[in-house]
């Protein structure tokens, strides 16, 4: 048996990797904030799969939490040999009426922390020569829009960057860019999703199949889908004051 850590794992894309990852053996380390959903969700996916589901509750937001985290990747008796960092959210507002303190607690949990739990996890993988980390990040790194789209594009730059640090090592790291997905993610943040078209919508479980896949050929990013990889492809062809101008137009819509 070996062992996958999840954070964000109750909700959308987490709880999809969960599933995928106790439906192929894998024992698995559940995090999210909430205690009493996260033991529901472990006694589902061990009385399903029958496999062991630890419950780890830790606010990512904070250093305690952080630091939870990283003590469990840490530990040589319990080697975790796939990391998600999938725990984000977005918000409600545009730059500059989102208030401070909410703009610097979404760099905490984007960036501070995916770097500080893909370090700690890397670390170990590399004394072991094995082990992977997917760091999700979204279509909306390549969209000039705001601190949610700036941090996923730092996610992005980050996993590539450390991915050739580490070639050779065992270790591969992949980022992850879902478009639109099904989740709780716009709901939470009381986000207006009306009029974003059907087709845009994805499927966690299917994409979280096709990033899986991804993984195990080698890539170090994933875009799950011919449409939105049709679509980040265009981004890189358009001035990005273009591109600005247009997301200006979607306005806070434009979240994974």
């Amino acid at each position: 048996m070996t062992t996958a850590l999840i954070t964000g794992a109750t909700a959308g894309i987490g709880a999809a990797f969960a599933r995928r990852l106790a439906r192929d053996g894998h024992d698995v380390v559940l995090v999210a904030r909430d205690a009493d959903r996260l033991r529901k969700q472990a006694t589902e996916l061990h009385d399903r799969h029958g496999i062991e589901a630890q419950v780890l509750a830790a606010d990512l937001a904070t250093d305690a939490g952080i630091e939870a985290v990283e003590d469990r990747l840490r530990d040589p008796a319990r080697p975790v040999e796939l990391l998600v960092n999938n725990a984000g959210f977005g918000h409600k507002g545009t730059y500059p009426d989102v208030p401070m303190d909410e703009e610097l607690k979404m760099l905490k949990v984007h960036c501070e922390a995916v770097l500080r739990l893909t370090t700690a996890a890397a670390q170990v993988m590399r004394e072991r020569g094995r082990g992977g980390v997917v760091n999700v990040s979204s279509v909306a790194a390549f969209v000039p829009r705001g601190t949610y789209g700036a941090s996923k594009s730092w996610v992005v730059q980050f996993t590539l960057g450390a991915a050739q640090e580490l070639a050779g090592t065992g270790v591969r790291l992949m980022a992850l860019c879902p478009g639109f997905v099904r989740t709780e993610f716009h709901s939470r943040a009381e986000m207006d999703t009306g009029s974003i078209p059907g087709w845009m919508w994805l499927d966690a479980d299917k994409l979280v199949n096709a990033a899986m896949k991804d993984l195990a050929r080698g890539r170090n990013l994933s875009v799950p889908d011919p449409r939105y990889k049709a679509l980040t492809g265009v981004s890189k062809l358009v001035p990005s004051s273009l591109i600005a101008r247009a997301s200006n137009g979607a306005g806070r819509r434009f979240r994974d």
